[in-house]
């Protein structure tokens, strides 16, 4: 009989890749889910579903008794709701999990955090596991109180390791996939912006995600990066992979066009209650940075592998036409 992984987020993006690769490898999966959620791609499989969310506790404790590993995906990023709810759940969500894992029968606790509580510090270029920054937003400082909250669950006798994904790239992302591919394949995208960014396919997260398990020590945390390379970098090789050739040159945003709009995002969010990218003044400043990593740690401690971009371009460009575009 295989082992048994409890799910968080089992719907989601990264979650429906996790479970999908759980079930090829003979895992018997449970997968928490809304009553609302789509089931998308994972509406015909085995995967066992509990029925509730964060703040359910009698179904949290369910879900994760007797587990194996219990792997918690779930959250609220900032496009789906106001600051103090992104904050809220994604900090008191992941206590409620922390405490249904100390009462319950369970083995580790794989937290996906975000590459985002790091950033190069001073002139450095890079980031490690080391470089823990000021939360910027409330995505971040909810998700900083919950590394803290999975810490101190470690420390007081719990197994649990925390990893740290970059930037997410594959298909059946409803947000960064679709917006870095249209910057490199619609001629109605002249322009792209200025920074950088460590881009990692979904298939070497849920890698790393299971190497964390497998391989990671309790009380660690691990950054599951890729490639760091600068938009205009990107941009340009998921235009040559995809037609042979190089774009045309593009605009390049200017920093300053993006910091001034860092103040009339917060103004318009503060009037109207309604969600304008860059969000603040901080995000403003974080979307021109060059913001790169290194996952050496989890290299050497959990034999971490990640592909460059263009071995994830050939699915993420056929659900890109099949499904975006369409």
């Amino acid at each position: 009989m295989g082992k048994t992984a409890a799910v968080t987020g089992a719907t989601g993006f990264l979650g429906t890749h996790l479970c999908e690769r759980l079930l090829a490898d003979g895992w018997n999966v449970r997968g928490l889910r809304r009553p609302s959620s789509d089931w998308g791609r994972l509406a015909d499989s085995d995967v066992e579903w509990y029925v509730g969310d964060l703040f359910d506790e009698p179904t949290l404790r369910s879900l994760v008794d007797g587990a194996d590993a219990v792997f918690h995906l779930a959250g609220v990023g900032l496009w789906s709701a106001d600051p103090a709810t992104v904050e809220r759940v994604n900090r008191d969500g992941t206590a409620n999990v922390c405490s249904a894992c100390q009462g319950a029968d369970v083995g580790r606790l794989v937290f996906t955090s975000t590459a985002g509580t790091r950033r190069p510090q001073g002139d450095a270029e890079v980031a490690d596991e080391t470089d823990v920054a000021e939360p910027i937003g409330a995505y971040q400082r909810g998700k900083a109180a919950a590394e803290e909250l999975v810490d101190r669950y470690a420390a007081n006798g719990g197994d649990a390791v925390t990893v740290h994904p970059t930037s997410v790239f594959g298909p059946g992302d409803d947000s960064f996939t679709p917006q870095l591919l249209a910057m490199g394949l619609e001629p109605t995208m002249p322009a792209h912006l200025p920074g950088g960014l460590s881009i990692v396919g979904v298939d070497d997260v849920v890698d790393g995600l299971l190497l964390a398990y497998e391989e990671g020590e309790s009380g660690e945390h691990y950054i599951l990066g890729g490639e760091n390379l600068t938009y205009e970098e990107a941009v340009d090789r998921i235009a040559e992979h995809a037609t042979g050739t190089a774009i045309p040159a593009r605009i390049r945003v200017p920093a300053t066009a993006i910091h001034a709009a860092g103040p009339v995002a917060e103004t318009v969010g503060a009037v109207t209650n309604r969600h304008v990218f860059p969000f603040s003044r901080g995000m403003a400043r974080l979307a021109t940075s060059q913001l790169f990593y290194s996952s050496r740690k989890a290299h050497e401690e959990l034999g971490y592998e990640y592909q460059p971009l263009e071995a994830h371009l050939p699915d993420a460009l056929e659900w890109y036409r099949e499904e975006v575009r369409a």
